[in-house]
Protein backbone atom coordinates (compact mmCIF):
# COMPACT_ATOMS: atom_id res chain seq x y z
CA UNK A 1 0.00 0.00 0.00
CA UNK A 2 1.23 3.56 -1.55
CA UNK A 3 2.17 5.74 2.13
CA UNK A 4 -0.97 7.61 2.35
CA UNK A 5 -0.61 11.47 2.25
CA UNK A 6 -3.60 13.48 3.55
CA UNK A 7 -2.23 16.73 1.71
CA UNK A 8 -1.88 14.59 -2.13
CA UNK A 9 -5.31 13.30 -1.99
CA UNK A 10 -7.85 14.67 -4.63
CA UNK A 11 -10.80 12.80 -4.22
CA UNK A 12 -13.20 10.65 -1.90
CA UNK A 13 -15.27 7.85 -3.96
CA UNK A 14 -18.49 6.73 -2.66
CA UNK A 15 -17.56 3.22 -4.68
CA UNK A 16 -20.86 0.88 -4.16
CA UNK A 17 -23.06 -0.52 -1.76
CA UNK A 18 -24.72 -3.82 -1.40
CA UNK A 19 -26.62 -5.82 1.19
CA UNK A 20 -27.65 -9.47 0.59
CA UNK A 21 -30.79 -10.60 2.18
CA UNK A 22 -29.89 -14.27 2.44
CA UNK A 23 -26.86 -12.95 4.93
CA UNK A 24 -27.94 -9.78 6.47
CA UNK A 25 -24.73 -8.10 5.54
CA UNK A 26 -24.67 -4.85 3.96
CA UNK A 27 -20.94 -3.93 2.16
CA UNK A 28 -20.56 -0.29 1.96
CA UNK A 29 -17.82 0.57 -0.18
CA UNK A 30 -14.84 3.88 -0.12
CA UNK A 31 -11.82 4.96 -1.71
CA UNK A 32 -9.43 7.34 -2.14
CA UNK A 33 -8.32 8.43 -5.61
CA UNK A 34 -7.40 4.89 -7.10
CA UNK A 35 -6.11 3.93 -3.94
CA UNK A 36 -7.29 0.33 -2.17
CA UNK A 37 -10.83 0.02 -1.65
CA UNK A 38 -11.96 0.33 2.39
CA UNK A 39 -15.24 -1.87 2.90
CA UNK A 40 -17.39 -0.91 6.11
CA UNK A 41 -20.07 -3.92 6.81
CA UNK A 42 -22.93 -3.91 8.67
CA UNK A 43 -24.59 -7.00 9.85
CA UNK A 44 -28.26 -7.22 10.71
CA UNK A 45 -29.55 -10.61 12.74
CA UNK A 46 -32.50 -12.60 11.47
CA UNK A 47 -31.61 -13.28 7.93
CA UNK A 48 -32.66 -14.41 5.35
CA UNK A 49 -35.16 -11.54 4.87
CA UNK A 50 -37.71 -12.22 2.71
CA UNK A 51 -39.24 -9.04 1.39
CA UNK A 52 -41.54 -7.63 -0.71
CA UNK A 53 -40.86 -5.57 -3.65
CA UNK A 54 -41.61 -2.00 -2.26
CA UNK A 55 -39.97 -3.13 0.90
CA UNK A 56 -36.85 -4.39 -0.73
CA UNK A 57 -36.31 -0.74 -2.74
CA UNK A 58 -36.83 0.71 0.59
CA UNK A 59 -34.01 -0.99 1.79
CA UNK A 60 -31.77 -0.37 -1.43
CA UNK A 61 -32.83 3.47 -0.19
CA UNK A 62 -32.08 3.03 3.11
CA UNK A 63 -28.61 1.59 2.31
CA UNK A 64 -27.53 3.90 0.19
CA UNK A 65 -28.31 6.83 2.88
CA UNK A 66 -26.19 5.13 5.25
CA UNK A 67 -23.42 4.77 2.55
CA UNK A 68 -23.38 8.18 2.10
CA UNK A 69 -23.53 8.82 6.09
CA UNK A 70 -20.98 6.32 7.16
CA UNK A 71 -18.43 7.37 4.77
CA UNK A 72 -17.83 10.41 7.30
CA UNK A 73 -15.36 8.47 9.14
CA UNK A 74 -13.13 7.55 6.10
CA UNK A 75 -13.77 11.23 4.22
CA UNK A 76 -12.39 12.84 7.27
CA UNK A 77 -8.70 10.82 6.82
CA UNK A 78 -8.40 13.04 3.86
CA UNK A 79 -10.64 15.80 3.68
CA UNK A 80 -10.14 16.16 -0.09
CA UNK A 81 -12.22 19.16 -2.08
CA UNK A 82 -13.62 16.71 -4.74
CA UNK A 83 -16.28 13.73 -4.06
CA UNK A 84 -17.93 11.11 -6.39
CA UNK A 85 -20.45 8.52 -6.35
CA UNK A 86 -20.22 5.68 -8.50
CA UNK A 87 -23.14 3.33 -8.85
CA UNK A 88 -26.15 5.10 -8.05
CA UNK A 89 -27.47 8.89 -8.18
CA UNK A 90 -28.44 11.19 -6.43
CA UNK A 91 -31.10 14.30 -5.76
CA UNK A 92 -30.40 17.13 -4.05
CA UNK A 93 -32.88 16.93 -1.16
CA UNK A 94 -30.36 14.09 -0.31
CA UNK A 95 -27.37 15.87 -1.12
CA UNK A 96 -28.18 19.08 1.13
CA UNK A 97 -28.86 16.79 4.33
CA UNK A 98 -25.77 14.38 4.01
CA UNK A 99 -23.82 17.54 3.01
CA UNK A 100 -25.39 19.21 6.69
CA UNK A 101 -24.19 16.05 8.33
CA UNK A 102 -20.58 16.37 7.35
CA UNK A 103 -20.57 20.11 7.99
CA UNK A 104 -21.51 20.54 11.16
CA UNK A 105 -21.09 16.46 12.53
CA UNK A 106 -17.18 17.65 11.75
CA UNK A 107 -17.24 20.57 13.43
CA UNK A 108 -15.22 19.33 16.66
CA UNK A 109 -12.88 17.70 13.98
CA UNK A 110 -12.62 21.10 12.48
CA UNK A 111 -11.83 23.13 15.10
CA UNK A 112 -9.49 20.87 16.44
CA UNK A 113 -7.42 20.47 13.52
CA UNK A 114 -7.80 23.63 12.23
CA UNK A 115 -9.61 23.26 8.98
CA UNK A 116 -12.23 25.17 7.37
CA UNK A 117 -14.74 22.33 5.75
CA UNK A 118 -17.49 25.30 4.99
CA UNK A 119 -18.19 24.71 1.22
CA UNK A 120 -15.86 21.84 0.95
CA UNK A 121 -17.66 18.59 0.94
CA UNK A 122 -20.36 18.50 -1.99
CA UNK A 123 -21.79 15.82 -3.35
CA UNK A 124 -22.95 15.61 -7.05
CA UNK A 125 -26.26 15.81 -8.17
CA UNK A 126 -27.71 13.78 -10.49
CA UNK A 127 -30.96 11.72 -9.91
CA UNK A 128 -34.51 12.68 -9.47
CA UNK A 129 -36.89 12.34 -6.16
CA UNK A 130 -39.67 10.36 -5.74
CA UNK A 131 -41.70 10.32 -2.75
CA UNK A 132 -41.54 7.45 -0.48
CA UNK A 133 -44.38 4.92 -0.13
CA UNK A 134 -46.61 4.00 2.77
CA UNK A 135 -44.96 0.10 3.38
CA UNK A 136 -47.70 -0.99 6.36
CA UNK A 137 -44.69 -1.21 8.65
CA UNK A 138 -46.16 -3.38 12.23
CA UNK A 139 -46.38 -1.23 15.01
CA UNK A 140 -42.48 -1.48 17.11
CA UNK A 141 -40.21 0.44 18.00
CA UNK A 142 -36.80 -0.03 17.61
CA UNK A 143 -34.66 1.18 20.68
CA UNK A 144 -31.39 2.62 20.79
CA UNK A 145 -29.47 1.74 23.98
CA UNK A 146 -26.00 3.18 24.95
CA UNK A 147 -25.61 1.53 28.52
CA UNK A 148 -26.70 5.11 29.90
CA UNK A 149 -29.08 6.62 32.28
CA UNK A 150 -30.73 8.58 28.67
CA UNK A 151 -31.63 4.85 27.16
CA UNK A 152 -32.86 3.64 30.07
CA UNK A 153 -35.21 6.02 31.07
CA UNK A 154 -37.01 6.01 27.36
CA UNK A 155 -37.11 2.48 27.25
CA UNK A 156 -38.55 2.25 30.41
CA UNK A 157 -41.41 5.32 29.40
CA UNK A 158 -42.02 3.59 26.64
CA UNK A 159 -43.03 0.11 28.43
CA UNK A 160 -45.44 2.10 30.76
CA UNK A 161 -47.04 3.82 27.65
CA UNK A 162 -47.45 -0.02 25.97
CA UNK A 163 -45.13 0.54 23.26
CA UNK A 164 -43.98 -2.96 21.84
CA UNK A 165 -39.84 -2.60 21.51
CA UNK A 166 -36.74 -3.93 20.89
CA UNK A 167 -33.24 -2.42 22.62
CA UNK A 168 -30.96 -2.27 19.98
CA UNK A 169 -27.27 -1.30 20.06
CA UNK A 170 -24.39 -1.53 17.51
CA UNK A 171 -21.07 -3.05 18.23
CA UNK A 172 -19.41 -5.52 20.68
CA UNK A 173 -19.93 -3.96 24.21
CA UNK A 174 -20.26 -6.23 26.27
CA UNK A 175 -21.27 -3.48 29.02
CA UNK A 176 -24.28 -2.01 26.70
CA UNK A 177 -25.42 -5.81 26.56
CA UNK A 178 -25.70 -6.30 30.11
CA UNK A 179 -28.14 -3.30 30.39
CA UNK A 180 -29.85 -4.31 27.69
CA UNK A 181 -30.35 -7.98 28.90
CA UNK A 182 -31.55 -6.41 32.59
CA UNK A 183 -34.45 -4.65 30.72
CA UNK A 184 -36.04 -8.23 29.97
CA UNK A 185 -36.83 -7.02 26.75
CA UNK A 186 -36.48 -8.67 23.17
CA UNK A 187 -32.70 -7.41 22.34
CA UNK A 188 -31.18 -7.08 18.91
CA UNK A 189 -27.29 -6.31 18.50
CA UNK A 190 -26.45 -5.10 14.67
CA UNK A 191 -22.58 -5.28 13.90
CA UNK A 192 -20.65 -2.79 12.51
CA UNK A 193 -16.88 -3.57 11.34
CA UNK A 194 -15.06 -0.40 10.23
CA UNK A 195 -12.59 -0.99 7.23
CA UNK A 196 -9.09 -2.14 9.08
CA UNK A 197 -7.75 0.33 6.02
CA UNK A 198 -9.01 3.40 7.74
CA UNK A 199 -6.64 2.05 10.91
CA UNK A 200 -3.69 1.94 9.14
CA UNK A 201 -4.10 5.76 7.28
CA UNK A 202 -3.96 6.55 10.45
CA UNK A 203 -1.18 5.14 11.87
CA UNK A 204 0.24 6.96 8.51
CA UNK A 205 -1.04 10.54 9.70
CA UNK A 206 -4.52 10.39 8.00
CA UNK A 207 -6.55 13.65 9.96
CA UNK A 208 -8.47 12.16 12.50
CA UNK A 209 -11.13 13.25 15.59
CA UNK A 210 -14.67 13.11 16.09
CA UNK A 211 -17.62 12.11 13.88
CA UNK A 212 -21.06 12.24 14.13
CA UNK A 213 -21.65 8.56 15.19
CA UNK A 214 -25.23 9.20 16.21
CA UNK A 215 -26.19 10.39 12.42
CA UNK A 216 -24.17 7.05 11.48
CA UNK A 217 -26.37 4.48 14.48
CA UNK A 218 -29.42 6.46 13.39
CA UNK A 219 -28.96 5.90 9.33
CA UNK A 220 -28.03 1.69 10.51
CA UNK A 221 -31.12 1.46 12.77
CA UNK A 222 -33.11 2.65 10.11
CA UNK A 223 -32.00 -0.03 7.51
CA UNK A 224 -32.42 -2.65 10.46
CA UNK A 225 -36.28 -0.96 10.78
CA UNK A 226 -37.10 -1.43 7.17
CA UNK A 227 -35.29 -5.43 7.08
CA UNK A 228 -37.53 -6.33 10.32
CA UNK A 229 -40.68 -4.18 9.01
CA UNK A 230 -41.21 -2.28 12.05
CA UNK A 231 -41.90 1.65 12.06
CA UNK A 232 -40.26 3.23 14.61
CA UNK A 233 -36.60 3.90 15.83
CA UNK A 234 -36.09 5.81 18.80
CA UNK A 235 -33.49 7.37 20.13
CA UNK A 236 -33.13 9.34 23.30
CA UNK A 237 -31.37 12.64 22.74
CA UNK A 238 -32.53 15.48 25.63
CA UNK A 239 -33.01 19.04 24.79
CA UNK A 240 -29.53 20.22 25.89
CA UNK A 241 -27.79 17.93 22.94
CA UNK A 242 -28.72 20.55 21.13
CA UNK A 243 -26.28 23.20 22.53
CA UNK A 244 -22.35 23.37 21.90
CA UNK A 245 -19.45 24.67 23.41
CA UNK A 246 -18.88 28.71 23.23
CA UNK A 247 -15.26 28.91 21.88
CA UNK A 248 -13.96 32.48 22.31
CA UNK A 249 -12.98 33.64 18.58
CA UNK A 250 -14.79 30.44 16.81
CA UNK A 251 -18.59 30.46 18.05
CA UNK A 252 -20.55 27.58 18.61
CA UNK A 253 -18.65 24.34 18.33
CA UNK A 254 -21.15 21.55 19.10
CA UNK A 255 -19.59 18.32 19.96
CA UNK A 256 -23.02 16.32 19.93
CA UNK A 257 -24.38 17.99 17.09
CA UNK A 258 -26.10 14.50 15.25
CA UNK A 259 -27.92 13.71 19.23
CA UNK A 260 -29.43 17.62 18.38
CA UNK A 261 -32.81 19.09 17.33
CA UNK A 262 -31.33 19.98 13.86
CA UNK A 263 -30.12 16.68 12.36
CA UNK A 264 -33.25 14.57 14.40
CA UNK A 265 -35.81 16.94 12.39
CA UNK A 266 -33.84 16.26 8.96
CA UNK A 267 -32.80 13.40 9.20
CA UNK A 268 -36.12 12.07 10.31
CA UNK A 269 -38.04 14.38 7.73
CA UNK A 270 -35.86 12.84 5.22
CA UNK A 271 -36.59 9.31 6.12
CA UNK A 272 -40.74 9.71 5.87
CA UNK A 273 -40.65 11.53 2.86
CA UNK A 274 -37.79 9.87 1.24
CA UNK A 275 -37.02 6.27 2.59
CA UNK A 276 -40.43 4.97 3.63
CA UNK A 277 -43.53 6.99 4.88
CA UNK A 278 -44.80 5.04 8.06
CA UNK A 279 -40.86 4.88 9.22
CA UNK A 280 -41.19 7.55 12.49
CA UNK A 281 -37.49 8.65 13.69
CA UNK A 282 -37.65 10.37 17.08
CA UNK A 283 -36.03 11.05 20.33
CA UNK A 284 -38.20 9.95 22.93
CA UNK A 285 -36.50 13.05 25.64
CA UNK A 286 -36.14 16.10 23.15
CA UNK A 287 -38.38 17.88 25.27
CA UNK A 288 -36.16 17.49 28.12
CA UNK A 289 -33.19 19.12 30.03
CA UNK A 290 -30.51 16.92 31.47
CA UNK A 291 -31.83 17.61 34.22
CA UNK A 292 -34.91 16.51 33.68
CA UNK A 293 -33.81 13.12 32.46
CA UNK A 294 -31.63 12.57 35.54
CA UNK A 295 -34.52 13.33 37.67
CA UNK A 296 -36.58 10.72 35.83
CA UNK A 297 -34.04 8.03 36.04
CA UNK A 298 -33.63 8.56 39.83
CA UNK A 299 -36.78 7.28 40.51
CA UNK A 300 -35.69 3.91 40.34
CA UNK A 301 -32.74 1.81 41.62
CA UNK A 302 -33.39 -1.17 39.76
CA UNK A 303 -30.36 -0.19 37.07
CA UNK A 304 -27.91 1.55 39.50
CA UNK A 305 -25.27 -1.72 39.08
CA UNK A 306 -25.64 -1.87 35.59
CA UNK A 307 -25.66 1.75 33.84
CA UNK A 308 -22.08 3.40 32.60
CA UNK A 309 -22.07 6.77 31.01
CA UNK A 310 -18.79 7.16 31.04
CA UNK A 311 -16.61 7.22 27.77
CA UNK A 312 -13.27 5.36 28.92
CA UNK A 313 -15.48 2.37 29.16
CA UNK A 314 -16.55 3.14 24.95
CA UNK A 315 -14.22 3.04 22.82
CA UNK A 316 -13.89 2.09 18.64
CA UNK A 317 -10.99 -0.41 19.44
CA UNK A 318 -12.32 -2.11 22.13
CA UNK A 319 -13.62 -1.83 25.46
CA UNK A 320 -11.35 -1.14 28.62
CA UNK A 321 -14.06 -1.72 31.37
CA UNK A 322 -11.87 -2.24 34.66
CA UNK A 323 -14.68 0.24 36.84
CA UNK A 324 -17.97 0.81 35.00
CA UNK A 325 -17.19 4.68 35.90
CA UNK A 326 -13.40 6.37 36.23
CA UNK A 327 -14.45 9.33 38.33
CA UNK A 328 -12.23 12.17 36.33
CA UNK A 329 -13.94 12.37 32.40
CA UNK A 330 -16.52 15.22 31.88
CA UNK A 331 -18.96 12.26 31.58
CA UNK A 332 -18.57 11.45 35.03
CA UNK A 333 -18.59 14.60 36.69
CA UNK A 334 -21.96 15.63 34.83
CA UNK A 335 -23.96 12.22 35.15
CA UNK A 336 -22.28 12.79 39.19
CA UNK A 337 -23.53 15.98 39.65
CA UNK A 338 -26.65 16.04 37.79
CA UNK A 339 -27.99 13.13 39.33
CA UNK A 340 -27.14 14.23 42.68
CA UNK A 341 -30.14 16.80 43.86
CA UNK A 342 -32.57 13.83 42.55
CA UNK A 343 -31.08 10.78 44.82
CA UNK A 344 -29.45 10.21 48.16
CA UNK A 345 -25.31 10.69 48.79
CA UNK A 346 -25.20 7.16 49.70
CA UNK A 347 -26.89 6.07 47.18
CA UNK A 348 -24.74 8.41 44.40
CA UNK A 349 -21.95 7.33 45.84
CA UNK A 350 -22.43 3.45 45.96
CA UNK A 351 -22.79 4.21 42.11
CA UNK A 352 -19.68 6.30 41.38
CA UNK A 353 -17.61 4.56 44.57
CA UNK A 354 -16.92 7.46 45.48
CA UNK A 355 -17.89 11.11 46.05
CA UNK A 356 -16.71 12.72 42.82
CA UNK A 357 -17.33 16.46 44.88
CA UNK A 358 -15.25 16.36 47.97
CA UNK A 359 -11.94 15.87 45.53
CA UNK A 360 -10.58 19.23 44.93
CA UNK A 361 -8.56 17.53 42.34
CA UNK A 362 -11.63 17.65 40.25
CA UNK A 363 -11.73 21.34 40.12
CA UNK A 364 -10.80 21.60 36.74
CA UNK A 365 -13.47 19.00 35.74
CA UNK A 366 -16.16 20.23 37.15
CA UNK A 367 -15.36 23.95 36.27
CA UNK A 368 -15.80 23.18 32.97
CA UNK A 369 -18.93 22.14 33.25
CA UNK A 370 -19.99 25.59 34.82
CA UNK A 371 -18.21 27.44 32.67
CA UNK A 372 -16.09 28.99 34.87
CA UNK A 373 -12.80 29.95 33.34
CA UNK A 374 -13.38 27.22 30.81
CA UNK A 375 -15.81 26.16 27.84
CA UNK A 376 -18.05 22.83 27.77
CA UNK A 377 -16.22 20.25 27.58
CA UNK A 378 -16.48 18.52 24.11
CA UNK A 379 -18.47 15.74 25.65
CA UNK A 380 -21.76 14.73 25.62
CA UNK A 381 -22.66 16.70 28.84
CA UNK A 382 -25.79 19.73 29.96
CA UNK A 383 -25.74 23.21 29.37
CA UNK A 384 -23.65 25.19 31.74
CA UNK A 385 -26.45 26.54 32.75
CA UNK A 386 -27.84 23.29 34.07
CA UNK A 387 -24.79 22.14 36.14
CA UNK A 388 -25.20 25.93 37.91
CA UNK A 389 -27.99 25.12 38.83
CA UNK A 390 -27.37 21.55 40.03
CA UNK A 391 -24.41 22.45 41.83
CA UNK A 392 -26.43 25.67 43.74
CA UNK A 393 -29.28 23.21 44.63
CA UNK A 394 -26.67 21.22 46.85
CA UNK A 395 -25.12 24.13 47.87
CA UNK A 396 -28.63 24.76 50.10
CA UNK A 397 -27.98 21.10 50.97
CA UNK A 398 -26.70 19.95 54.55
CA UNK A 399 -25.57 16.89 53.27
CA UNK A 400 -23.48 18.50 50.35
CA UNK A 401 -22.63 21.92 50.88
CA UNK A 402 -19.17 20.60 53.33
CA UNK A 403 -18.12 18.91 50.31
CA UNK A 404 -14.75 20.13 48.76
CA UNK A 405 -16.15 21.67 45.37
CA UNK A 406 -19.23 22.17 46.55
CA UNK A 407 -18.23 24.37 49.25
CA UNK A 408 -15.64 25.95 46.75
CA UNK A 409 -18.91 27.00 44.17
CA UNK A 410 -20.26 28.51 47.34
CA UNK A 411 -16.96 30.98 48.22
CA UNK A 412 -15.74 31.54 44.58
CA UNK A 413 -18.17 30.90 41.80
CA UNK A 414 -21.26 31.42 43.51
CA UNK A 415 -20.84 35.45 44.00
CA UNK A 416 -20.13 35.82 40.30
CA UNK A 417 -23.75 34.71 39.54
CA UNK A 418 -27.03 35.52 39.01
CA UNK A 419 -28.99 33.98 41.39
CA UNK A 420 -32.18 34.08 39.55
CA UNK A 421 -31.05 31.92 37.26
CA UNK A 422 -29.83 29.47 39.31
CA UNK A 423 -33.24 28.02 40.21
CA UNK A 424 -33.64 24.26 39.58
CA UNK A 425 -37.63 23.58 38.83
CA UNK A 426 -37.45 25.88 35.40
CA UNK A 427 -35.56 23.18 34.06
CA UNK A 428 -37.23 20.37 34.72
CA UNK A 429 -39.86 21.20 32.30
CA UNK A 430 -41.29 19.91 29.36
CA UNK A 431 -40.67 22.47 26.65
CA UNK A 432 -39.58 22.69 22.57
CA UNK A 433 -40.16 21.00 19.89
CA UNK A 434 -40.22 17.20 19.14
CA UNK A 435 -40.98 14.29 16.30
CA UNK A 436 -42.98 12.06 19.11
CA UNK A 437 -46.07 10.62 17.73
CA UNK A 438 -49.07 12.51 19.73
CA UNK A 439 -51.09 10.13 20.79
CA UNK A 440 -47.80 8.37 22.21
CA UNK A 441 -46.77 11.99 23.63
CA UNK A 442 -49.83 12.53 25.68
CA UNK A 443 -49.09 8.92 27.72
CA UNK A 444 -45.79 9.74 28.27
CA UNK A 445 -45.76 13.85 29.11
CA UNK A 446 -48.04 12.93 32.20
CA UNK A 447 -45.19 10.56 33.07
CA UNK A 448 -42.18 12.65 32.58
CA UNK A 449 -43.62 15.90 34.16
CA UNK A 450 -44.97 13.57 37.48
Amino acid sequence: MTAFDKHQVACFRFVRCDFAADTGVARLVYAFDHGPEMVETITVPGAPFNLSPERAAAVQRALQLLHLIAGVSYYKAGVPDTVAIEGYAIDAETAALVESIYLHGLGEFAYRNGLNLRGRFRLPVAGEVSPAPTLGLQSHALVAIGGGKDSLVSIEALRRAGVDETVTWIGGSQLIRACAERTGLPTLNLGRALAPELFELNRQGAWNGHIPVTAVNSAIMVLAALLRGVDQVVFSNERSASYGSQIPGTGEVNHQWSKGWAFEQAFGRHVQRYVAADLLYYSLLRPMSELAVARQFAKTDFYDAHFSSCNRNFHILGERPVNRWCGVCPKCHFVFLALAPFMSKARLVRIFGRNLLDDLDQAGGFDALLEFQDHKPFECVGEGKESRAAMATLASRPDWKEDALVKRFCNEILPQLDLAELALEPMLELQGEHRIPAALWERVREDFAA
